[in-house]
């Protein structure tokens, strides 16, 4: 099957729509095919070239570079000979809008996230996700979404999940020194791991919150602005709170599974929530907020907890219920949380999807 696809994102740095970047180039180049991706770099670009894909940076992080940026694309579809142009956010989306129809080239969106529609016009800018000849949505609340704001695009929208690369995050693959290490790192648990940017949304102070009184480390991985990072840790202090910031981590199987129980705390609803499904392909206990994605991928009582968002009171109590709960009754649950993810949430059947919806256009 030779076919070249080009898939158009603002940068490479780290995140779900960046790594979903990497996985489909990987299932392009499995097929036969060759994977371009136009970026304005990142961390990740070395392992996208190291795979055999083709990095082009070109300034799609930049809004106002839109009509520019449309001109590089269609020419860049000329010379590579492109068939199909995938978006995955809606700047670099509405240049490649724009190239596809300079050149034919065929045009595929996926839809990330719910995109805030907060003054005047953003509906219509938004609106870009879901012009593409097939639309993916990620979960069935994003499908849900796109439908009730432009249900025009039924017809070409393709629900497809987001997996988790259950050979990378296994249990098994593990070396126990990787996982003893990163605990040792952490300091003294139980260790309560949020993985995620140090953003405000993504309630990192929520845990904190929940945390007083309970003896545990919060555990606070990703990056972040030191502003933030310096107000959680007062607020840490305040509550009494054991609390350490590993920023960027490279080796996240093993910190999942150096984790006694893993919690995602948004205080908005996630398009998906990928750090769900990775860390209970991990056989991890995940305690997430009842909100979003997390509500398709958390089965409350046999895989994990589910409680309102932003309820610091009722996080502490799923919290104590889980760190009581038998050494063997937290494994089964954890291995039920895994077996879950291998029937419905595989990076394996997401590639296999989105081949197919490439096979729809060609």
């Amino acid at each position: 099957m030779g076919f070249t696809v080009l898939q158009v994102l603002p940068a490479l740095q780290s995140g779900g729509v960046e790594r979903g970047a990497l996985e489909i180039a990987e299932a392009i180049l499995a097929a036969g095919g060759r994977a371009l991706v136009a970026s304005a770099g990142g961390r990740l670009v070395p392992a996208l070239e190291a795979m055999g894909a083709t990095h082009i940076p070109l300034p799609l992080d930049a809004k106002w570079r839109i009509a520019g940026n449309a001109g590089l694309l269609a020419t860049l579809v000329r010379e590579e000979r492109v068939d199909i142009v995938h978006a995955r956010s809606r700047a670099p989306a509405w240049s490649a809008l724009w190239a596809a129809r300079r050149t034919g080239a065929r045009f595929v969106t996926t839809w990330h996230g719910t995109y805030s529609e907060n003054f005047p016009g953003k509906r219509l800018y938004n609106s870009v996700m879901a012009r593409g000849e097939r639309v993916i949505a990620i979960s069935r609340f994003i499908e849900a979404h796109v439908l009730a704001r432009h249900p025009w695009a039924a017809p070409r929208l393709r629900l497809i999940p987001r997996g988790a690369d259950t050979a990378l995050f296994d249990p098994a693959a593990v070396e126990p020194a990787r996982v003893a290490a990163m605990r040792a790192a952490w300091g003294e648990g139980p260790f309560i791991l949020l993985p995620a940017r140090l953003s405000r949304w993504k309630g990192q102070a929520v845990l904190i919150e929940a945390l007083a009184g309970l003896g545990a480390t919060a555990v606070l991985l990703g990056d972040g602005r030191p502003a933030y990072r310096a107000e959680l840790a007062a607020l840490a202090a305040a509550r009494g709170v054991r609390a350490v910031f590993p920023g960027h981590v490279a080796d996240m199987p093993a910190a999942l599974l150096a984790a006694d129980l893993v919690v995602h705390a948004s205080t908005q609803a996630e398009a998906f929530g990928r750090s769900v499904i990775e860390a209970q392909a991990m056989g991890r206990i995940v305690l997430a907020a009842d909100l979003g994605g997390p509500r398709e991928t958390v089965e409350p009582g046999r895989t994990g907890f589910l409680t309102p968002a932003e309820d610091a009171p009722a996080l502490a109590a799923a919290l104590r219920q889980a760190l009581a709960m038998p050494a063997g009754a937290r494994a089964a649950m954890g291995q039920a949380a895994r077996a879950a993810v291998l029937a419905h949430f595989s990076k394996a059947a997401m590639q296999a999807a989105t081949l197919d919806v490439y096979r729809e256009l060609l």
